[in-house]
């Protein structure tokens, strides 16, 4: 089970490898993604919070990445966090998401990147409920639900 401490270990001292991995220039990524997409996970930007319908959400089912379809949730662990963008406690599988420290905009944070295809999911932040203290705040833009 992800907690604090093991992020923040990833974050200071790297990921495990992902099964499998997905490169692609940035023409390609623009080729396949909308511009408002491309902008939040290539280039690390936020979409503005409860700009989407999917944080009222709670049917089954699993968020994989808008990228590149890597299974990255399962609707079991979203809550409701009422920040504006939707909110898990965990991954689906224990090398899913990649952890980087991020210390842009004068904040320190941890930013969530798909381990797959490096993709920009949103952050990770110590207050989140049971059982692992986590929120993963990830933007909308960032997912597809499947199921």
């Amino acid at each position: 089970m992800h907690d604090w401490k093991l992020v923040i270990d990833r974050a200071n001292n790297g990921n495990p490898a992902p099964d499998r991995r997905v490169e692609k220039s940035d023409d390609e990524w623009r080729a396949q993604l909308d511009a408002d997409r491309f902008m939040v996970t290539r280039r690390a930007a936020t979409e503005r919070a409860f700009s989407s319908a999917m944080c009222a959400i709670f049917e089954p089912g699993v968020y994989q990445c808008a990228c590149c379809g890597t299974e990255l949730f399962d609707a079991t662990a979203k809550f409701e966090s009422h920040s504006g963008w939707p909110s898990f406690t965990e991954p689906l599988q224990e090398h899913v998401i990649a952890y980087k420290a991020d210390f842009s905009h004068g904040m320190q944070r941890v930013e969530t990147v798909c381990n797959v295809c490096d993709a920009h999911l949103g952050h990770v932040f110590p207050d989140g409920p049971a059982p692992t203290g986590l929120r993963y705040c990830i933007n909308a833009l960032a997912l597809e639900k499947a199921g």
